[in-house]
């Protein structure tokens, strides 16, 4: 007897975005088939238990091929061994960086040193996150500190250059470089209200307007170097901003020149809340 068999063979790497989601989260493969069976896919698509199982795996597998390139963008651009459009590298890569925002907040302004991540298990327990989740986002960040710390020139367009990011993500690595290169404090009870985007607007605007770079132009320095005569003028200031009736008129003055909308007036006050709780 002869049966009829359909082939198709293609080289094209097939990559299912929710699969990878999972894997990113830090699912096993069968945590991973509970919650793709709990979706509902066996019903859409016709498939046994034992199908799934397989896809999941064979979706891990290509995963974990792929990570040693994600560690480096640029070479998933350029290998040949697993051909992905381009759109799909770009979700692939953005994917891989993205963070976590409970997580990031709890590990922003620490050394990024094997003391810090030791503590990555009460921090998984305190935000949620799952423990290599946990591990895949804080070696993340200590990967692109290392590749752009000793680099010139605009920290976001190093990174940008050195991981393909987008300007967005970019911009929010570069605020936990920042932080973690200064060393600012960011635990302390006072500022645990603020939120990673709070950190971040304060990053961008100590980046453009107070690092080396921004007050010369003639400073071809990293982005993350701090003006030592600045800061000294800020602990100075200090004494200024705990005198309450000055600091209501400083807020009256920067609220009329910004004119920029409540928000923009918030982060500015933000700010200013945020260097006067750091010991320069």
């Amino acid at each position: 007897m002869t049966s009829n068999l359909d082939i198709f063979v293609g080289n094209t790497t097939l990559i299912d975005e929710e699969v990878y989601q999972l894997w990113l989260d830090g699912y096993s493969v069968d945590d991973a088939v509970s919650l793709r069976l709990r979706s509902g896919i066996l019903e859409q698509t016709g498939a046994t238990v034992d199908v799934l199982q397989s896809d999941t795996m064979d979706h891990y597998r290509t995963f974990y091929m792929l990570e040693r390139l994600l560690h480096s963008p640029p070479k998933l651009l350029n290998q040949l061994l697993f051909q992905i459009p381009p759109c799909r590298q770009t979700m692939l890569i953005e994917r891989y960086y993205a963070f976590n925002a409970a997580f990031v907040r709890e590990v922003l302004g620490k050394k990024l040193s094997k003391g810090t991540k030791k503590d990555l298990d009460d921090i998984s327990a305190k935000t949620g996150v799952t423990l290599k989740s946990c591990r895949r986002q804080f070696d993340n960040f200590k990967r692109v500190f290392k590749a752009v710390e000793e680099l010139r020139g605009s920290l976001v367009e190093n990174i940008q250059q050195h991981f393909l990011l987008s300007d967005r993500l970019a911009r929010d690595y570069a605020a936990i470089v920042f932080f973690a290169n200064s060393r600012f404090e960011t635990g302390k009870k006072k500022l645990q209200y603020l939120s990673f985007e709070d950190f971040a607007y304060c990053a961008e605007q100590m980046i453009e307007n107070w690092t080396l770079g921004a007050m010369d132009t003639n400073v071809d320095d990293m982005d993350v170097d701090l003006d030592k005569e600045f800061l000294q003028g800020l602990k100075e200031l200090k004494v200024l901003i705990a005198d309450k009736d000055l600091l209501d008129l400083h807020k009256r003055q920067a609220n009329k020149l910004l004119g920029a909308g409540r928000r923009r007036y918030e982060l500015n006050i933000i700010l200013q809340r945020f260097i006067h709780s750091q010991d320069f």
